[in-house]
């Protein structure tokens, strides 16, 4: 399970005591902090007992369910068979036989009773004050709609999330600074090469892989940033390698995969990685060393229209860069002074402000948001 996660809660029991299973069939799922995990029969038998019942909290290395590896596997009854078999076997009808006895005629239909006439509506009756309430002001009864609750179980997942962000907030000391980011070069790019990048690489040139990139870059440019607070030993931990954490949504939440050493990543390494992470987590077979590390994220909520916002810290990470929707907007040109219509993203950096200084801050995203406005930067290495 890996040296975080001490438990795990039991959420779905696929099969029942008395049940044959295969070697490696699924007998107890269990939901830890970060995934949930498929636990499997390690040999074929019978299943005697379930040590446990759904929504059971149970502790790594208690035991699950007992198996009679002994116990003979039932025999499968043979099928019954097809219907093309069954019509075969069936006589034919000769052709000598009585035919069959026509069905009586049915009886004539009784006449319909005409049916007597209405009685004439009752004349309308005043109506008081006190009748009209609970009514709306055109006379009609007031439709409110069902005004229900419902509660649900917090998962795991969700408990975890919860308490990290939590204890970002009360522990670091957080400041968000903003910068916005030209993507007409980048888009353009993009636009160029795609189909020759998803014909060579097999895998679609998306923006991501260039904010990694550009982040990766920035990351060795300024080290501080990738560091960490050793909070307990008062020390700052430098590291010499970059591996990204990218937020992925899933079907039970967000989730944060992790791009190891991207400083040694192509852009097309990139975009493989991510497309695979991404698969996988709406599988929901990511495990948990897809997950553990990470020295700096990168979250995109543009693809879902935020324009603008301030991420969380994920700890123990000293920055998380936020990424928003590209919109046309109405800038000045440099060059010629007029003001033209060009596609931006406004960017995010959230960071910890009692290791990393505003200076240090501020140029980190400022170097991020130059790389992606002119790519040909990070081929440069400029």
């Amino acid at each position: 399970m890996g040296d975080s996660i001490t438990e795990g809660t039991i959420v779905d029991l696929p099969v029942a005591p008395g049940d044959f299973v295969q070697v490696d069939d699924v007998v107890v799922v269990l939901e830890t902090d970060k995934v949930s995990v498929d636990v499997r029969a390690p040999e074929a038998g019978a299943l005697v007992e379930i040590l446990g019942e759904v929504d059971d909290v149970v502790e790594v290395g208690s035991p699950l369910f007992r198996l009679d590896t002994d116990a003979d596997a039932p025999e499968v009854s043979p099928s019954a068979p097809a219907p093309g078999e069954v019509a075969s076997e069936i006589e034919e009808v000769p052709e000598a036989a009585a035919p069959p006895t026509p069905a009586a005629a049915p009886a004539a239909a009784a006449p319909t009773p005409v049916a007597a006439a209405p009685p004439p509506p009752p004349p309308p009756q005043p109506v008081s004050l006190e009748a009209l309430e609970g009514t709306n002001i055109q006379g009609q009864p007031a439709v409110l709609g069902q005004r229900t609750e419902r509660r649900t179980k917090m998962s795991r997942m969700r408990q975890r999330v919860a308490a990290r962000l939590k204890s970002a907030q009360n522990t670091a000391a957080m400041l968000t600074t903003f910068q916005e980011c030209d993507m007409t070069a980048l888009m353009t790019m993009r636009s160029k090469y795609k189909d020759q990048f998803q014909q060579k690489h097999g895998v679609k040139l998306g923006f991501m892989s260039a904010f990694v990139q550009a982040a990766t870059a920035a990351l060795q440019e300024l080290p501080i940033v990738n560091a960490y607070m050793d909070d307990e030993a008062k020390e700052i931990v430098y590291r010499d390698f970059v591996d990204i954490s990218v937020a992925v949504a899933s079907p039970t939440g967000l989730v944060v995969p992790v791009l190891r050493n991207t400083n040694h990543m192509s852009f097309a390494d990139v975009e493989r990685n991510i497309a695979m992470y991404g698969k996988k987590a709406q599988e929901g077979t990511l495990s948990l060393d897809d997950m553990s590390g990470g020295t700096f994220t990168i979250s995109n909520g543009g693809v879902f229209g935020s324009l603008m916002g301030t991420p969380i810290l994920n700890p123990p990470q000293s920055a998380i860069l936020g990424m928003h929707a590209t919109k046309l907007r109405a800038v000045v040109d440099p060059e010629s002074g007029e003001v033209v219509a060009r596609p931006m993203m406004y960017l995010a950096l959230t960071y910890d402000h009692r290791l990393i200084d505003g200076r240090e801050g501020v140029t980190f995203l400022k170097s991020i948001a130059e790389k992606v406005s002119d790519p040909t930067k990070l081929l440069l290495e400029l």
